[in-house]
């Protein structure tokens, strides 16, 4: 069984959002800039006056690698990509791949992607696919 993310009081916006289908992430109201992983004051200009913001769910693959030893929950997967996206709003997230083969000439760096969310427990995990897939 995948692990089942528990979320925070700081994470809680974020997996709201993808119950309701939609990557959220935060944005500073002072220099306007986005930003990820979820934290009270935007790592930019240090302010506290901070949003959280639908995000496009489109981005590009910007590195990964290909994991052959499965973890606890993905023994049935291997060999899996670990993948760094960038979004369109230019931040970069860890997440899984799927709709692709798991192999280098299936994965090129910049390839478009979209997100799309697993359910796992009462949560749902944004993963992300090819653009043009058809999951």
């Amino acid at each position: 069984m995948k692990p089942v993310p528990k979320p925070t009081p700081e994470t809680q916006p974020f997996w709201d959002g993808t119950a309701a289908g939609e990557l959220r992430i935060q944005r500073c109201q002072t220099c306007e800039r986005h930003y990820f992983y979820p934290r009270p004051a935007c790592p930019h200009c240090g302010s506290d006056q901070v949003e959280w913001v639908r995000a496009s769910g489109r981005a590009t693959l910007y590195s990964y690698v290909i994991n052959h030893r499965p973890a606890p929950g993905f023994e049935d997967e291997a060999p899996y990509a670990i993948a760094v996206v960038e979004l369109e709003e230019g931040v970069r997230m860890m997440t899984n791949l799927v709709g692709v083969p798991n192999t280098p000439d299936n994965l090129p760096l910049d390839m478009e992607l979209r997100v799309v969310f697993e359910q796992r427990g009462d949560m749902h995990v944004p993963l992300f696919e090819p653009a043009g897939g058809t999951r």
